[in-house]
């Protein structure tokens, strides 16, 4: 396809795009999860079976951008306070399992190998790390994320994230020919800390002023490209200093997770998300030598199944340690036992540094990308064996959940001007959860001040209502003001969610027509009550009995109604117009009290 007019990338970006769509669907209709489909994607289309490409390790590079935005996102859905009630599982956990299964490995590697202690130290620690990108991935296909056992999964992988920088500590201190340059361990560590809080600042103050003045000026594309630019500088800060560039989104989405702009900016990241982390997986399929598992199957073998067993074993024990039940800490110790991306980063550290050979990195590299490809498998078995009854994926409650939001009698409100602000303060006063979303940056501030809670976004748009939880909703009320166009706008939605019950606000009576024939069944127009409400209260002033007022709302609601019904049936807007008041209606005075009976 060599062509001056068919740009570089656009061969491999086709053959990317087509190997995803034929293998991918496969295996999730085969209930072996997309995770799988795109490594074996990645395997057929590299070198070692179709050469359709050729240089996996710059497609990588690229795609680790995959893991860095997937960290963002999960970010945005760990608020602070709940990253600190996970600080045991965190810092307990995981800097357990890190120790424990590095040390374990680093055994396993000297008695199975010839590599010296220092070369099987370097091998071991980065294999004693899991996979964060599938991980997060398997949790989230299962929808699982927010659950305890999710939590308790990812706040190892976070430790892991956090244990880059001693990793790479050890393998420099080790290194054969260490660099001059380098900064030693206590500085780097310095720097690693300096960083962190320069990204927290940054992400708990500067950030959200800067979303809400291009909230103000409604630019879409600059949002998005704000979105892009805090994740990829927080990024290249980290990787500035030589270390996890997921680690510094995932900061700075942490930060960011309190803002108004938090489902807004999970929205527009999440295609370029789903995009990369699908290439993330292919590249790790592209990067497999299949000859080495060839010529060292026995070799390879023995090491992916004593990896995969030992970092079993000892998530087990240390799951069950920290509370976890016997099935659920089984399940967590397949879910955790493969090798993990950063094994790679480390491999080549440790090459460059002559403590491992070329072969020993492409053999340890096959390694973690078999155990990757098995573990789909694994977890898939391992779903079968279902704990007890009661806790089975159970959440973690309105104020522990990983999302921060609760998941009973919840509801959306689209448009939090005077009218929404009024159906919200109803719902609270019942307890119910509402997620209430604007556009109006000034009104979300405001809202602020007065301890309302209102993201920023398009609530019309299905990727904005998505991220706002609208799966766990009961109910979806657009208070929008204006009169938005129902065909457009619920026609998705309702694709989506058949099943949702939607409530409207009807900016006059022809909008009300268009939201009944979309199949809004319940439609407010909102000056409706108001105006009979006034209408009330200028007869009373008048000094009309109640009992007439009562009688002549009854008759103006009846005759509404009908002309509704009408105009319905008709399509025609002057249908029923003889139901229009325009005389004096005639009641019995008698009936209604007007006149008393001892007077009649």
């Amino acid at each position: 396809m060599a062509s001056p007019h068919v740009p570089a990338l656009l061969p491999e970006a086709v053959v990317y795009l087509g190997a995803s769509v034929v293998l991918v669907p496969l295996f999730i209709r085969a209930r072996l999860g997309a995770v799988l489909g795109y490594l074996a994607a990645g395997i057929i289309i590299g070198p070692s079976l179709l050469g359709l490409v050729t240089e996996p390790e710059r497609v990588l590079q690229f795609a680790e951008f995959g893991i860095v935005l997937l960290l963002f996102v999960i970010g945005l859905e760990l608020q602070p306070s709940r990253l600190w009630a996970l600080r045991r599982d965190i810092f307990g956990l995981g800097a357990a399992q890190v120790i424990l299964c590095g040390l374990a490995l680093t055994g396993l590697i000297m008695l199975l190998t010839s590599l010296s202690w220092q070369a099987a130290l370097v091998v071991g620690l980065p294999l004693g790390l899991s996979s964060t990108a599938l991980v997060m991935q398997l949790l989230n296909e299962r929808n699982i994320t927010g659950t305890a056992f999710g939590e308790r999964s990812f706040s190892v992988l976070l430790f892991q994230d956090l244990a880059i920088v001693p990793l790479l500590t050890i393998v420099a201190a080790l290194s054969r020919v260490p660099d001059p340059d380098a900064p030693p361990g206590w500085q780097l560590a310095t720097m690693t800390v300096a960083a962190l809080v320069f990204l927290i600042v940054v992400g708990r103050f500067v950030l959200p002023w800067v979303f809400r003045i291009i909230g103000t000026l409604g630019a879409r594309e600059a949002f998005v490209a704000a979105a892009l630019l805090s994740v990829l500088g927080s990024a290249l800060l980290m990787a500035s200093l030589g270390l996890s560039m997921a680690l510094g989104a995932f900061v700075a989405g942490v930060m960011l997770a309190e803002s108004p702009y938090r489902h807004a900016l999970e929205a527009d990241i999440e295609p370029f998300r789903g995009l990369l982390l699908g290439l993330f997986f292919m590249a790790i399929g592209m990067s497999l030598d299949l000859a080495i598992v060839r010529d060292q199957w026995a070799l390879v073998l023995a090491l992916v199944v004593g990896v995969m067993a030992l970092k079993t074993l000892i998530v087990f024990a240390l799951a069950i340690g920290f509370g976890t039940g016997a099935t659920r800490a089984f399940q967590m110790g397949l879910l955790l036992s493969q090798g993990g991306e950063f094994g790679f980063v480390l491999f080549a550290e440790a090459q460059r540094g002559l403590l491992i050979t070329n072969a020993a990195a492409q053999l340890f590299g096959a390694v973690v990308t078999v155990s990757m490809a098995l573990t789909p498998v694994l977890v898939l078995l391992a779903s079968r064996l279902q704990p007890p009854a009661g806790t089975v994926d159970q959440p973690a409650g309105p104020e522990t959940a990983l999302h921060g939001d609760g998941v009973d009698g919840r509801a959306v409100i689209v448009g939090s001007g005077r009218f929404g602000q009024v159906i919200g303060q109803m719902l609270r006063a019942r307890g119910i959860e509402v997620t209430a979303i604007d556009l109006d940056s000034e009104l979300i501030e405001v809202s602020q001040r007065f301890g309302a809670k209102v993201y920023f976004g398009d609530g019309r748009r299905i990727d904005i209502l998505r991220a706002s939880g609208i799966d766990q909703a009961g109910l979806l009320v657009f208070a929008i003001d204006g009169a938005w166009d129902p065909e457009v706008t619920l026609g998705p939605i309702r694709n989506q969610w058949p099943e949702l019950p939607i409530l409207a606000r009807a900016y006059d009576r022809t909008h009300l027509l268009a939201l009944r024939r979309a199949g809004v069944e319940t439609v407010v127009r909102e000056t409706f009550d108001s105006g009979v409400h006034m209408g009330r209260e200028a007869l009373a002033t008048l000094g009309t009995p109640i009992g007439v007022i009562d009688a002549i709302e009854a008759e103006f609601r009846r005759r509404d109604a009908e002309r509704l019904d009408l105009q319905l049936c008709s399509d025609d807007a002057t249908a029923g117009s003889d139901r229009v008041i325009r005389s004096r209606l005639n009641f019995d005075p008698v009936a209604l009290g007007e006149i008393p009976m001892e007077e009649a």
